[in-house]
């Protein structure tokens, strides 16, 4: 195959339809053809990326191996492809404006109006073949964040108009994605929505190539037929998505409409080999079919919104078929938890992970969480800062040192068990400034890290600023908390972890990030098992 198909994924009506999930399931489905696939997100904001947005803005940042911040579609692509995704899948208007208005700074555009049509429009075009010019892939998949006829996907639109006419017959295709509404009242679905989302679509010069119609009643043939005609496509390229009880289940579903099969008819190219999901139906079989149920509290301070913390609950899953497991998470609120309500807070749970954050707003009902964890053998695990709650729980509470903090929360703490790292203490800027992607990490083999990992050196994906304050280390290991995982390079503290305990570990980094239906992340897996362990005895 000599040239890189590309589709391109566009929503309509409302956003969050759940264009990431279709374009994952595709690119899933052409994957088990043969096809080498991979998606990209372009996204209209103005951010450079989403590693300054609060998490209540956007949900979870997503963090890649080669350090980009980026949108958590991208979690999606991974955990359902198991490819690891780069910088260049996610692209962003303020990273599109940053790099034209650079280049005419440098004197690039030798002396034009520099304008949308066509400086920006030729950066968006120029990005989204990126991937396909690698000679990677044979198909690229891109999805456009947004909803037609947002005034901030414009220029996105008319550069998919654009390449698509460039990439010439078969080369390029749309698909559109949009809401089919049940209105209870008159008891029907209406496709008015769609038509009209389609024909916005169209006023930008763009034809949808298939219809991918999200809704919550099947499509009668009648309906389907009519999408086609006043949509103006093939009967057979209009697709029902129906909810479904988990987005694992998509893939199959796609699979049943031919989804796959229309696009790569489209695309002019061979229906090779037949999809093989055997390994992903065998997780959905144990997803579906538990045989324990334990309820993992999730200590956060970001719980109300669940897109918040995505890779974490996807992890849990993974982890949780993998041991055959129905895992409920509890959302509890980090700052409604005090020394005299944490037992009611935590009664019922099997174990608990106190998740990753930033700032000093509901620390304390943190720390009081993992202290209750820790003297009542609950199974716990932390991430990030939430390791970094448990090294100062653990300061205060057996060394004995009162106001022990991490010195983003308190300046003037006499212990600051929890430091910027020193390369940190000279940069302003906050954006894409963190300690980010993929480090190294020795874990000491006579360590329940190891146990867990069987291996003695592993890499894993980062974003802190603050770290373990190594001057300390000394004084916790003779009390009785190890550091069983270090970066060789930096000598980091990058995992501790308490013996005499059902399950105690914490660790500097995401592992969350790394977990996939192919491969869900050890670390997980062993705390589900631990959890479920605790609860039957």
């Amino acid at each position: 195959m000599n040239q890189t198909k590309y589709i391109f994924v566009t929503g309509g009506v409302t956003s969050s339809l759940g264009k990431g999930i279709i374009a994952a399931s595709l690119a899933k489905l052409l994957q088990s053809r043969g096809y080498r696939t991979t998606i990209q997100k372009f996204d209209p904001y103005i951010n450079v990326d989403p590693g300054t947005l609060n998490p209540y803005e956007h949900g979870e940042c997503y963090v890649t191996d080669d350090g980009a911040e980026t949108d958590l579609d991208l979690g999606h692509y991974e955990r359902f492809l198991n490819v690891p995704t780069s910088q260049a899948n996610n692209v962003t208007t303020g990273r599109v404006y940053l790099s034209v208005i650079e280049k005419e700074r440098r004197g690039e555009f030798l002396g034009k109006t520099v304008q949308v049509v066509p400086h920006i429009t030729n950066e968006i075009k120029e990005r989204m073949q990126l991937l396909g010019n690698s000679g990677d892939f044979d198909i690229v998949i891109t999805e456009i964040g947004g909803t037609v006829g947002d005034i901030e996907s414009l220029p996105y639109i008319e550069s998919v108009r654009q390449l698509v006419w460039e990439l010439g017959e078969n080369n390029g295709i749309v698909i559109h994605l949009t809401l089919v509404p049940f209105l209870a009242a008159a008891g029907e679905l209406k496709t008015k929505p769609t038509q009209h989302s389609v024909k916005t679509l169209m006023e930008s010069g763009i034809k949808a190539d298939i219809l991918v119609c999200r809704t919550e009643h099947e499509l009668s043939d009648e309906l389907r037929q009519k999408l086609a005609l006043f949509c103006n496509v093939k009967r057979e390229a209009v697709i029902q998505s129906i909810d479904a009880s988990t987005i694992y289940e998509v893939p199959n579903l796609m699979l049943e409409e031919g989804l796959d099969v229309v696009a790569l008819k489209k695309l002019s190219l061979p229906q090779k080999n037949t999809p093989d999901l055997k390994n992903w139906n065998v997780f959905l079989h144990r997803l579906k079919n538990p045989k324990h149920v334990v309820n993992i509290g999730l200590i956060g301070k970001y719980v109300e919104l669940q897109d918040s913390y995505k890779s974490i609950l996807e992890a849990f899953i993974h982890a949780g078929a993998a041991n055959e497991t129905k895992v409920n998470v509890v959302s509890v609120h980090s700052e409604y938890i005090d020394a005299n309500n944490v037992a009611d807070k935590l009664n019922g749970l099997d174990g608990i992970l106190v998740a990753p954050g930033f700032g000093e707003r509901g620390i304390e009902g943190k720390i009081e969480a993992v202290r209750f964890a820790r003297e009542n053998n609950l199974p716990f695990f932390g991430i990030c800062l939430g390791m970094q709650m448990a090294v100062i729980e653990y300061a205060r509470n057996v060394l004995g040192f009162n106001d022990a903090n991490s010195t983003e929360m308190n300046m003037g703490t006499s212990h600051p068990v929890i430091d910027l790292m020193e390369e940190q203490k000279s940069i302003t800027d906050k954006g894409g400034t963190m300690r980010l992607g993929a480090w190294k990490c020795d874990i000491k083999s006579n360590s329940l890290a190891y146990k867990i990992y069987g291996k003695t050196t592993i890499l894993e994906r980062h974003r802190h600023r603050y770290e373990f304050n190594g001057a300390y280390l000394e004084m916790f290991e003779n009390a009785g908390l190890k550091a069983s995982g270090i970066n060789p390079d930096t000598g980091l503290v990058e995992i501790i972890e308490i013996g005499n305990h059902p399950f105690f570990i914490g660790v500097q980094y995401h592992p969350e990030y790394k977990s996939t239906v192919a491969n869900p992340h050890p670390l997980f897996v062993s705390f589900v098992a631990a959890t479920v362990k605790a609860k039957q005895q």
